[in-house]
């Protein structure tokens, strides 16, 4: 079976060769760009099963690498890493809200990077268990696959918006806080950046269009997202 793919994005010579080395020894392939013009050029010739991204790049940005690599057709499914020394709780709103996948602040933890990567990756392994997929009344959520689709028409959904749909419809019948949703969907702790929930539920409604209804507001006290009805 060949290797998994991941490309890191990374200026600093030592940190791309510390990832390298790390990644190579838990069995990975990799390639190194070292500007975001250079792995986007890659990643278009070639690919990649993940990301992983610095912020402060030359040339480009990581928050704009990020933003065309989730806007690409070809390329939004490439699961991404952020792994950066900007670590304000704005910076990691803003990467996650871009599409990314985890947001990991430097000084890191090989092995926990590591952990992170092989978690991402273990998503869309293709291995399904009891639980990996939520149907309701034309709506079926593939887990694994992160995948959804509403009366068998595909919706397009961020991580972020997927992960926040899960753990909704997981909980149905129990209201969310808006600061129960960012611990558990954004790993945030915080009531500073709660709009950015109200931002998520409205956009993913859209999507979901007539299915959207099944996402309540709690006024005052958060979301809810309706039990399934017989």
């Amino acid at each position: 079976m060949p290797k998994l793919q991941i490309l890191i994005i990374e200026d600093d010579k030592h940190i791309s060769k510390l990832v390298k080395y790390n990644a190579e020894q838990a069995g990975y392939s990799c390639t190194v760009a070292q500007d975001g013009e250079e792995a986007l050029d890659i990643l278009n010739k070639q690919g990649a099963d993940l990301v992983i991204l610095d912020i402060m790049l030359p040339k480009m940005d990581g928050f704009e690498v990020c933003r065309t690599i989730k806007q690409s057709a070809k390329l939004r499914n490439i699961p991404v890493i952020m792994l950066t020394a900007k670590g304000a709780e704005v910076d990691r709103i803003v990467g996650l809200e871009l599409g990314a996948d985890d947001y990991v602040v430097k000084p890191f933890s090989p092995r926990e990077l590591m952990l992170r990567v092989k978690a991402i990756l273990k998503r869309g392994s293709g291995e399904e268990a009891p639980g990996d997929f939520i149907r309701r009344k034309g709506l079926v959520i593939d887990i694994p696959r992160h995948k959804v689709s509403v009366n068998e028409k595909e919706i397009e959904l961020t991580p972020i918006e997927f992960k926040l749909l899960v753990t909704l419809i997981q909980r149905s019948g129990r209201i969310q806080s808006r600061d129960k949703l960012l611990s558990d969907v954004w790993d945030m702790h915080s009531d500073v950046f709660t709009r950015t929930v109200d931002t998520h539920i409205k956009r993913l409604r859209e999507k979901l269009g007539k299915m959207g209804k099944i996402i309540e507001t709690e006024r005052g006290l958060g979301y809810r997202c309706k039990e399934d009805e017989d």
